[in-house]
């Protein structure tokens, strides 16, 4: 996606656009951290909690921790694009289609 910097967090491999965190691996080093919106993020978590969930740390924060070996790839794909466009200028989403697409697999 157009502008991901990479760099690290909590001494962790972390993606950021403008500044914001997008996504970071856990100190765990199997666990995502992932900035998602707060309705989501408590849809999810009651709905897959197996998948998503939070510690008191992110509670108060727009992100939920995704458990990698559990969450459906695709699934993933989605949840990254959502937090690059929630985060991204105007003038980059006028311009960004995906390269990627699920419509065609099976």
């Amino acid at each position: 996606m157009p502008a991901v910097e990479e760099g690290t967090s909590y001494g962790t491999p972390a993606y950021r656009i403008k500044g914001k965190l997008l996504a970071r691996l856990h100190e765990d080093g199997v666990t995502l951290v992932l900035r998602m919106d707060y309705e989501t993020r408590d849809f999810l978590m009651q709905f897959d909690p197996d998948v998503y969930y939070i510690t008191d740390h992110y509670r108060n924060a727009p992100y939920v921790l995704v458990r990698l070996s559990a969450v459906d790839p695709k699934e993933l794909l989605e949840h990254l694009e959502r937090a690059w466009r929630s985060c991204a200028p105007k003038k980059l989403l006028d311009g960004y289609s995906p390269s990627w697409s699920f419509e065609s697999e099976s």
